[in-house]
């Protein structure tokens, strides 16, 4: 089953939204999702932010968040996540934001940097990842990291209601 499907089949069973916000990825990430027929049961909407002024005006992610830790960073990421389920309404807001290549690069901040965050009702993860290959490559590891993500938020969630 690919990762698409498994995120569509266990978001209809909760019944749940998702919507997802987009910097490296550019529509990469919602494109792969709505491949599975019935995910217009579960995708509200996908926010395009390539813009640190979109990501403000879209996501509410915070000026300042933007300047101290720059727009690939665990913090936009989070803020990313959050902003597009509230903007949504979504449940679960799913972000990407990172250096896809082949330049704007830095020691600190190397070509391949992805944070992917995951907003589930209000709780977020976030993760880093440092992927290789061309730019082609790291948007598509990107979108599948992602999915992975928000499958083990909903797995987690699940496992939390168990105990």
């Amino acid at each position: 089953m690919s990762k698409e499907l498994e995120l569509v089949n266990k978001l209809t069973k909760k019944r749940y939204t998702i919507s997802t916000a987009e910097s490296c990825t550019g529509g990469l990430l919602s494109g792969t999702i709505v491949n599975v027929s019935g995910a217009s049961e579960v995708l509200h909407s996908g926010f395009v932010t390539y813009a640190n002024e979109a990501k403000e005006q879209w996501l509410s992610v915070r000026h300042d968040t933007l300047e101290q830790y720059g727009a690939v960073s665990h913090q936009t990421a989070e803020e990313m996540a959050l902003g597009c389920a509230r903007a949504a309404g979504a449940d679960m807001g799913l972000s990407t934001t990172g250096i896809a290549g082949p330049g704007g690069g830095t020691p600190d901040k190397p070509v391949g940097l992805v944070y992917i965050g995951c907003a589930l009702h209000g709780k977020t993860t976030v993760c880093r990842h440092v992927f290789s290959g061309d730019r082609y490559q790291v948007r598509n590891q990107a979108v599948q990291a992602a999915m992975d993500l928000a499958i083990h938020c909903l797995n987690q969630e699940m496992d939390s209601y168990k105990e």
